[in-house]
């Protein structure tokens, strides 16, 4: 018995040894962190997040981080390549046929499920950019002892407009992602640095190469859908003098038809939500070209930029801060793509 035992433990230990060696070992390099490593090695931050901090959790310095020249253990389906991850939120047109529903951990745990309502944007390509990210925040607002950043006010409302958008069965592309943020409800969406351009390329320090980062990712990928319906929205938020009061307004470029459509469609949709759910309220939004600004003058779809508001007053801020309110943008945003898509 007591020989039996001991060759028992001892092939379970080489099952245990084998198991560990089945996985991809790397060496970490200089400046790697956890979402780097992944990433090179065409792993999806979210997905297999718990999964590596558990295989690797005696080998982790303070707040999870790597220590350089050491040996990591990657979770299974890992390529054992560099690869980039396309920036794709997904393709709801192509998946709805075969599913009512698709998880999309871009959107965080909360909202990463998504059903299929309908199939109104059918045959639609959207590319969604929200404004700043990376190592520029953009315009900075003051809410009580908190700093609000303009970028992760954008991004929460156009990940919410993306997740929208989806449900009605449009293909959508974010071109600026947060690997770990997700759709947030909080008041105060902390401010961070590491949002990636597509395809999973780091912003740039450079406000031009940014701008460029991004109209290049949206170009190619236009050129990939030749013959599609496809337009772009920018989502920005605006900085002004902290008594001016703004709503929500949109530009689009000179020489565009369909940019112009949009713009005015969404700016109807908006005046006639107001008169309904705040009837005493006069809704000021307007429609202006504005054909000087990069992303309206380089891209290649037609594009509407959209200012949600001054982030400096405090009657705006309401318009951000609170998450009702953020998807009430989102919504209000969506329905008048629908209206518009439904009228060309």
């Amino acid at each position: 018995m007591k020989t039996y035992l001991t060759l028992l433990l001892l092939l379970l230990s080489s099952l245990t040894t084998f198991g560990q060696d089945a996985y991809l070992k790397v060496i970490a390099k200089k400046g790697d962190g956890i979402y780097t490593l992944l990433r090179r090695h065409g792993l999806d931050y979210a997905t297999h997040l718990n999964t590596f901090l558990e295989l690797n959790k005696d080998n982790l310095g303070k707040d999870n981080s790597l220590f350089t020249g050491r040996t990591y253990v990657l979770p299974s389906g890992s390529s054992g390549t560099e690869s980039s991850s396309k920036a794709i939120v997904a393709t709801a047109s192509k998946t709805a046929a075969a599913t009512k529903g698709m998880d999309v951990s871009l959107f965080g745990e909360k909202y990463a499920r998504v059903e299929i309502r309908n199939q109104q944007l059918k045959g639609a390509v959207y590319y969604l950019t929200s404004g700043h990210g990376g190592p520029d925040p953009g315009a900075i607002g003051k809410f009580g002892s908190y700093e609000l950043a303009e970028d992760e006010y954008a991004y929460d409302v156009t990940l919410r407009l993306a997740r929208r958008l989806m449900e009605h069965g449009a293909t959508v592309y974010m071109i600026i992602q947060d690997p770990n943020d997700g759709i947030r409800d909080e008041h105060v969406l902390v401010m961070d640095y590491d949002e990636v351009n597509h395809p999973n390329t780091p912003v740039s320090r450079s406000q031009r190469e940014r701008l460029r980062q991004r109209t290049r990712a949206i170009n190619n990928l236009y050129a990939q859908h030749t013959g599609a319906y496809q337009r772009m929205l920018a989502i920005h938020v605006d900085s002004r003098s902290k008594g001016q009061n703004i709503d929500v307004f949109f530009y689009h470029h000179e020489n565009s038809a369909p940019g112009k459509k949009m713009a005015e469609t969404i700016h109807q949709t908006f005046t006639s939500k107001y008169k309904r759910n705040q009837p005493n309220r006069d809704y000021s939004g307007n429609v202006s070209q504005r054909s000087s600004l990069y992303v309206i003058k380089y891209t290649h779809p037609p594009t509407v930029f959209i200012e949600l508001g001054n982030i400096r007053n405090d009657l705006d801020q309401k318009r951000f801060v609170i998450a009702n309110n953020r998807q009430a943008l989102a919504n209000w945003i969506c329905d008048g793509i629908i209206s518009d898509y439904k009228s060309r």
